[in-house]
């Protein structure tokens, strides 16, 4: 059964390649998507939401958040185009998704631990 939001895959293969490191990969990327939202939610302009997007897609997408990557990505590419209810709408999207996603993520680095 695939996950629409977590590619297990990536997830997996970052546990074997990361080894020791894994925990903290997982800690960096909770802390730093924290710090995403509140700029994403404080964003001035439509270039500072695509920069900031541009670089949550990267770490999304290397952590397996397919579908958070996605909703980035749409951000990056069209923030100068969508009026400002479409870009509320839109980082209220990223918001919800990785509040979906982050128990996986939270339940990840408990799994390290009982091992």
């Amino acid at each position: 059964m695939t996950d629409p939001h977590v590619d297990r895959d990536v997830l997996d293969t970052l546990r074997e390649v990361m080894e020791e490191g894994y925990t903290e990969l997982l800690e960096t990327f909770l802390a730093d998507s924290e710090s995403r939202l509140d700029e994403l939610r404080d964003g001035i302009s439509a270039k500072a939401l695509s920069d900031v997007a541009h670089s949550f897609k990267g770490s999304a997408s290397n952590m397996g958040a397919i579908r958070l990557a996605a909703l980035c990505q749409d951000l990056e590419s069209n923030a100068k185009d969508k009026s400002p209810e479409a870009l509320a709408q839109l980082v209220a999207d990223i918001r919800s998704e990785f509040a979906s996603v982050r128990p996986v993520y939270e339940n990840e680095k408990r799994h390290l631990h009982t091992h």
